[in-house]
């Protein structure tokens, strides 16, 4: 028996636990935001960062990576998600749409923050939430460096993804959107 574990954030470029597949995938009809705060990771109480989320989107498709765990260690790999994923984020099932393949969507698990969580920061003006996020540093480093990782993986993957990479250029002083 194994399970997916699929990643639109850090653990596109991060997932620290052992898998035995990782594929590129999307979730349809949800897109990527950097709406949730960080206090635990990229920002400390007072002064959160910012990091993604998820927000429900007809017709969007969100792009990361799908990870196949093995039943053997999963106990392990979700204590250590739940714990990684402490700041608001609720684990959910959704269909994974494999990059390159007709084939059935899998169900997999993904991490959401929902709106009514306690770091719930929600939408701001890009300018705005690029000021957050070059002031923000926490536990696991400077915020920015989180938006310029995640930017860079999504153009290793060759994916497009508008919000993140509006902000992306931003950070970097690229000017407004």
């Amino acid at each position: 028996m194994s399970a997916w574990i699929f990643g639109y954030g850090s653990l596109i470029w991060r997932p620290d636990f052992p898998f035995a597949e990782r594929r590129t995938a999307a979730i349809r009809g949800w897109s990527r935001r950097f709406w949730q705060g960080s206090t635990d990771h990229r920002g400390v109480p007072g002064d959160p960062g910012r990091v993604v989320t998820l927000i429900r989107e007809n017709g969007a498709e969100c792009w990361g990576r799908a990870y196949r765990i093995e039943s053997g260690n999963g106990d392990e790999i979700f204590d250590r998600l739940a714990y990684r994923e402490k700041g608001g984020y609720d684990r959910i099932t959704l269909d994974l749409h494999f990059s390159g393949t007709q084939a059935e969507p899998v169900p997999g698990f993904v991490y959401f923050a929902n709106p009514e969580n306690p770091n719930w920061l929600g939408p701001a003006p890009l300018p705005d939430i690029a000021r957050q996020v070059r002031r923000s540093h926490g536990p696991s480093g400077a915020n920015i460096d989180y938006v310029l990782q995640l930017a860079a993986a999504l153009r290793g993957m060759e994916v497009e993804d508008e919000h993140v990479f509006a902000l992306a250029d931003l950070v970097k002083g690229g000017g407004t959107p």
